[in-house]
């Protein structure tokens, strides 16, 4: 057979990876890295891709776990690797193909390795398998090399010193992708790893140093989102003479992939346009993010998120606090702009909510900018296909506006915003509002979707909280969301009288029958009073700060007067609605001295005429309603399932066969 190998299928057979995992072991020093090195292959790109390869060559990794024990050869690739990456920055500094070539073909084959060896053993065993070397009598008592923390200590060094060009970009992306393989010991626990290897590695010792460089790299990686470079950059053409594990490979793989991807079979799905454009940018904010949700150790909390709480704006030039090594700077502007342009994937959803959540620089800055709708249009458009995405988006979506909401700034800035033709909403043309409004109507939106759909309490309470702290400050509210803001608790009105209806013909029925159970409707009943508590405080909270600015809103409010005469005298109610009669009755009286038939344009000059003579000392006075968002006490509990089902569904040079997955589901929600 030789070298070369037609197609995909051969690859169980060839001579060196034959020999690579045979039982015969390979010094590091030997010509056949050299060989083994020397093949020309693009990298798989998406998990179809890598899923063909790692069933080709699933024989070869198992006779290597199988052999290793005695060979050692897993060590002697790694030391290999290591040796031919302490030239690599000069390599690229002098576009020196060679050394850049065989050592992303290294890491290429280690990374595919690495993953098989996770799947099927412990942090225990594969440390083992790390430490394998061949002893001469009388050696016992040396001590091994730690190769696990020096290749990753490596890996890390290779991220973050080696320049980002088009001959680097793809070591760039298999040197972040190694990572994360490494870190992938999770999906195979049934708990959360709170005690790893991996961890103490990454959280210690030699890596330690470079935590925020490291961050800093990755998170400058997403926001340059540089395109993968035209086939070949990266690697040398097709030689004649043979030599090296198959140099035919590229074409075979090729070939083997387009039948299966015309044939409409494994992989047929196109791999979203996102990743494609930039699969570095993706895998490394996966890193990030994987990394940030590490477990805190027992002595030191996670530095890596420790740097992501700290960072600040290159023009900051204030001093880092001493307390925390690991702070750094970026620029602010280029970040705020990735972000905005990211938000259709969960991964940078996740990340913009911890950055605003765990970092007060960036709050800070966000809250500050005049063009804060270039931030909330997309996430309003999360929440608006709500139905299209997974329960975990829609929360971190909610959750980054109920914080945004808790400055009193962005709840008066969004009411100046106006925006023209928002096309993407659909249920009514909207050819010209201001973002506040727009954000009230998407909000009602999704607490309608959830009380037809899946009836999810969280997801009401973060609505609704975020409702309530732009109250006070609602301005000039657009018709269309004073008249949703009003259908809304005509709705809950309606649920409200059906649950009483059905909890009154239940008790009726068990007089009559002592055997059959009594439905807990005083649960459901309590739970309703309590949404629509907080809707009569969201009105009253308006009607009470910024009547005269809201026209629309008590034209709505007298249009559906007859809704709110069931509360006036309910217990329940009685002392949030003093202001709500007080307000009807008052604009009532104005209108009929005014006379009947009145045009709406009419109807609303009388209105603004009424609220300038509205005496405000009548109306009770309230506690503010201010909602802040606090995360739970145990919350990698949700955010670590999450992440790395968002790392199992990546479309970039990961494939993770479904039955090895122990912990998550791989639905991402």
């Amino acid at each position: 057979m030789g070298a070369n190998s037609s197609s995909i299928s051969e690859l169980p057979e060839n001579e060196y990876l034959k020999k690579l995992s045979g039982a015969e072991p390979i010094s590091e020093n030997d010509p056949f890295w050299n060989q083994l090195l020397s093949f020309s292959f693009t990298t798989p790109t998406n998990s179809a891709e890598l899923k063909l390869l790692e069933e080709a060559t699933i024989s070869v990794c198992k006779s290597l776990v199988e052999k290793n024990p005695r060979t050692g050869n897993l060590g002697s690739l790694i030391k290999v690797f290591l040796s031919r990456t302490k030239e690599l920055k000069i390599s690229a500094e002098c576009q020196n193909h060679l050394f850049i070539w065989q050592a992303h073909n290294a890491l290429f084959i280690i990374c595919c390795l690495l993953k098989v060896f996770i799947s099927r053993m412990s942090e225990e065993e594969l440390q083992l398998h790390f430490t394998y070397e061949e002893k001469t009598p009388g050696s016992y008592g040396t001590e091994c090399e730690d190769l696990i923390e020096e290749l990753l200590c490596c890996l890390i060094q290779l991220i973050v010193e080696i320049p980002l060009l088009d001959i680097t970009y793809s070591i760039s992306l298999e040197a972040v992708t190694t990572l994360v393989v490494f870190l992938s010991c999770q999906l195979f626990h049934k708990e959360i790893l709170r005690e790893s290897l991996i961890h103490k590695y990454l959280m210690h010792g030699r890596c330690l140093p470079y935590t925020s460089r490291l961050v800093k790299t990755l998170l400058y990686n997403f926001i340059r989102q540089e395109r993968s470079p035209p086939p070949g950059t990266h690697v040398f053409q097709q030689q004649t003479d043979g030599g090296g594990l198959l140099y035919g490979i590229a074409s075979g793989v090729a070939t083997g992939l387009r039948t299966v991807f015309t044939l409409g079979g494994v992989g047929s799905k196109s791999t979203p346009q996102l990743e494609q454009c930039s699969p570095l940018a993706h895998q490394s904010l996966l890193l990030l993010l994987v990394l940030a949700n590490l477990t805190d150790a027992p002595d030191t909390p996670n530095p890596y998120r420790q740097a992501i709480m700290s960072f600040k704006n290159t023009q900051d030039s204030s001093a880092f606090s001493s307390s925390n090594p690991h702070a750094f700077q970026i620029n602010f502007n280029s970040l705020y702009t990735a972000l905005c342009e990211q938000q259709r994937s969960d991964q940078a959803t996740l990340l913009l909510y911890m950055l605003l959540h765990q970092n007060g620089n960036v709050r800070t800055y966000v809250l500050a900018r005049t063009d804060i709708e270039n931030l909330v249009l997309p996430i309003l458009e999360i929440l608006y296909h709500v139905e299209e995405r997974n329960s975990h988006h829609v929360y971190m979506a909610l959750i980054i506006l109920l914080i945004l909401t808790e400055d009193d700034g962005f709840n008066r800035s969004i009411h100046e915003v106006i925006l023209k033709n928002i096309t993407w909403y659909a249920e009514r043309v909207l050819t010209e509002i201001s973002l506040g409004s727009l954000l009230i109507l998407v909000v009602i939106r999704t607490i309608q979707y959830n009380m037809t759909r899946t009836r999810d309490k969280y997801l009401h309470t973060n609505c609704l909280a975020a409702l309530a702290n732009m109250s006070a400050q609602f301005r000039s509210l657009h018709q269309y969301a004073a008249q949703r803001i009003i259908s809304l608790f005509s709705l809950l009105s309606k649920k409200h009288n059906k649950v009483l209806e059905q909890a009154t013909q239940s008790l009726r029925g068990s007089l009559d029958s002592n055997d059959s159970p009594l439905p807990d409707y005083a649960q459901d009943l309590n739970v309703i009073e309590e949404v629509i508590r907080m809707m009569l405080e969201i009105i009253n909270s308006c009607l009470t700060n910024s009547l005269h600015h809201n026209p629309n809103l008590v034209y709505a409010l007298l249009y559906k007067r007859d809704l709110f005469e069931q509360f006036r005298t309910h217990p329940s109610f009685q002392d949030i609605m003093q202001n709500i009669d007080l307000v009807i009755s008052f604009f009532s009286s104005r209108l009929e001295q005014a006379g009947a038939e009145l045009s709406v344009e009419r109807v609303l000059e009388i209105i603004k005429q009424g609220a300038v003579a509205l005496p405000k000392d009548r109306l009770r006075k309230f506690p503010e309603l201010k909602f802040k968002y606090v995360e739970e006490e145990q919350p990698e509990e949700f955010f670590i399932p999450y992440v790395w089902s968002l790392v199992y569904n990546s479309a970039v040079a990961l494939y993770w066969n479904p039955q090895d997955i122990q912990l998550f589901t791989m639905d991402s929600g």
